[in-house]
């Protein structure tokens, strides 16, 4: 008789495999890099370029005087600990671009680079990284893309992790706040009967007894 497969259990560690995402929310869409090094040599030209090819397939900006469009930069900027310092003269606002706190996303050339193409960079609180959704679009992909496998190289990492965006790209979820998702979360909920003050649930009421019931409803009224 056969034998089922078997994975072996040791840790080698074979190198480092890390994932470079840009992600729209409203349509679900996600833009990937599978690298060895998120360095900035690596990390900047590849978002200069995927942000480039973005502005591209935007529509043209409506016409707006210079005042206006300065209020409308800093208005996203409202209520900030440390806004951006913008400059004299600002292009139209084209995209808004949030990312975490990693040092080399405060790089001036960067940054001003972002600006002058009509990007504000917006940055997540510190231990805030549950506000940025290619967050999460990162853990959907790494449990589609290794779920099952038994990957030994960086490079397979990488493949296997390419080609999950790939198929996901080919029918995107939208993420919303309050959208299907949410709705289905509280139809779950609504499914889940509480078991008395613990924290588990069953799929369906509990029966209880209403002769149990009574017998101590009896007993109470003979004790007083």
């Amino acid at each position: 008789m056969g034998q089922p497969a078997r994975q072996p259990h040791e840790y080698i560690r074979n190198g480092t495999a890390k994932l470079l995402t840009l992600f729209h929310p409203a349509t679900g869409h996600v833009r990937v890099k599978g690298v060895t090094s998120s360095a900035n040599v690596v990390l900047h030209p590849w978002l200069k370029a995927e942000l480039s090819t973005i502005l591209r397939s935007l529509p043209e900006a409506p016409p707006m005087d210079a005042e206006t469009n300065r209020q409308l930069w800093e208005a996203w900027q409202e209520g900030l600990s440390f806004p951006i310092r913008l400059p004299s003269e600002l292009p139209a606002l084209r995209m808004l671009l949030i990312w975490d706190n990693l040092r080399g996303h405060y790089t001036v050339d960067l940054v001003l680079w972002l600006l002058a193409h009509g990007i504000l960079p917006l940055y997540t609180p510190l231990g805030g990284s549950w506000l940025n959704m290619s967050e999460s679009m990162q853990r959907i992909l790494f449990q589609r893309g290794l779920a099952g496998q038994h990957p030994e190289t960086p490079l397979e990492i990488i493949s296997l992790l390419e080609g999950v965006a790939t198929g996901w790209n080919h029918d995107p979820t939208p993420f919303e706040w309050g959208g299907k998702r949410a709705a289905r979360r509280q139809r779950s909920r609504q499914r889940r009967h509480a078991l008395g003050g613990s924290g588990a649930c069953t799929r369906r009421p509990i029966r209880r007894s209403h002769n149990l019931l009574q017998k101590w409803q009896s007993s109470c009224r003979t004790s007083h």
